[in-house]
């Protein structure tokens, strides 16, 4: 089915066109026709899947009509937890629209607020937003939500995660009641239903479209995933010989902690191996550097806290690597779908110590498969891993991972945190 036949006109299908997009992906198929219809949707959709596009381009068929924009006002908003999806979103936005005469933009925070104010003083179509400098400029009367007509929640498991339930809800409080709402997903967690069903007052259209595309089961079947079990001690060892032995022509490197990841560099660079880190402690400037060096090739080795990492889209990123396991098995589901994107082919391996049993075993559980094991000459370990256990079921619930305040963007207001086939939902009155 080519994208015409989905309701889009021709500006936008030549937008997408140029970018080498064919035939559109699972997700698009099914949620393009569904927003342009004017419903509300909550879609479940793995990463790599092509979901901006499923929400991007119906809002830009909606918007593409004659009709004056007061300043300071936005008519539609998407809301995302990092800054780099943000920028990322954005740029998507951007592309799609080229052949229109729609305005869009990010605002997020880590720079000025004035040029932000600046353009938002204007008016702006489609807007891209964290939710702590958004509360920012609002406070600020930068903006008003009074002309909204969709509302975008991006990665809500990942907002959820990083916990700006409260400046969602802040958020939700401004907008119009009558107005379009769109959750994308990569997992539906009781979090992000709660998150969903909180939204429940004022008067919203009795019934909205709920989308799975991917099971929350499964990873794409594209990316070959393996694991090495190693001690914690000889990882950094490891990694520098994988990526000479293996001679990795580029690698997406997971690490839990912001001073690891600085320390990482430091071991590789020492073995010879040029690599650079993403993280809290890294300015605006330089983290936008870094991920364009990694985006074009120029860089080949990036070591990303899981925050950091967000909006980081390569079509052809061969390998993603869990350099410290994640503790949610969504995020591991997050982090290797970096990889594989558009059908092409990926690899995500994973270093699993001792102390990683637990978390291996819940994200096997998940996957309703056993990672395959690999043995590297030279490593052998003192602290061997079990066998794992399929169906393994947690006792206590994983720690939630803590962020610094410099993983979220600063923010200038103290009343605010820094940021850093369908089912229908009927007679459930939701997002008001």
């Amino acid at each position: 089915m080519p994208f015409l036949n989905l309701g889009l006109c021709k500006p936008i299908v030549q937008a997408i066109e140029d970018l080498g997009y064919t035939t559109p992906t699972p997700i698009q198929k099914q949620a393009i026709a569904i927003i342009i219809s004017g419903k509300d949707l909550i879609a479940t959709a793995q990463t790599g899947t092509g979901k901006t596009a499923a929400f991007v381009l119906p809002i830009l068929e909606i918007f593409n009509k004659q009709r004056q924009l007061r300043g300071k006002r936005i008519r539609a908003l998407i809301l995302t937890p990092t800054r780099e999806l943000a920028v990322q979103v954005a740029a998507n936005v951007a592309d799609y629209s080229k052949h229109l005469t729609l305005s869009s933009m990010a605002v997020y925070g880590g720079i000025d607020t004035e040029p932000q104010k600046q353009r938002l003083s204007e008016g702006i179509d489609i807007l891209v937003a964290t939710p702590g400098r958004l509360l920012d400029l609002a406070h600020q009367r930068a903006l008003y939500f009074d002309e909204l007509e969709v509302l975008v929640l991006d990665e809500a498991d990942r907002m959820v995660d990083m916990g700006f339930g409260a400046e969602i809800n802040k958020i939700i409080e401004r907008l119009p009641e009558a107005r379009q709402n769109l959750l994308f997903s990569a997992t539906m967690s009781d979090e992000v239903l709660a998150l969903v069903d909180g939204f429940s007052d004022g008067a919203m259209s009795s019934t909205a479209v709920e989308l799975s595309i991917s099971p929350k089961t499964t990873t794409a079947p594209n990316i070959e995933q393996w694991l090495i079990t190693v001690d914690k001690d000889r990882k950094s060892a490891l990694l520098s010989h994988l990526i000479t032995d293996q001679k990795w022509d580029q690698a997406l490197i997971f690490i839990e902690k912001k001073h690891g990841a600085a320390k990482l560099v430091d071991q590789l660079s020492k073995r010879d191996i040029v690599a650079d880190a993403i993280h809290g402690d890294k300015s605006q400037a330089s983290r936008e550097k870094i991920l364009a060096d990694f985006k074009s090739g120029k860089l080949k080795y990036l070591v990303a806290t899981g925050v950091a990492a967000r909006g980081i889209d390569i079509g052809e990123l061969s390998r993603v690597v869990n350099y410290d396991m994640p503790f949610k098995p969504e995020e591991y589901i997050h982090r290797i779908g970096r990889t594989g994107r558009a059908g092409a082919a990926g690899e995500a391996i994973s270093f699993v110590a001792w102390g990683d049993f637990k978390n291996l075993c819940a994200i096997e559980s998940r996957l309703n498969h056993v990672i395959n094991r690999k043995e590297v000459d030279g490593f052998p370990v003192r602290k061997v891993v079990p066998v794992s256990i399929l169906n393994y079921v947690r006792k206590n619930k994983p720690p939630q991972p803590k962020y610094h305040s410099q993983d979220r963007a600063p923010s200038n207001t103290s009343a605010t945190k820094a940021e850093h086939g369908p089912e229908t939902r009927k007679n459930k009155n939701i997002w008001g």
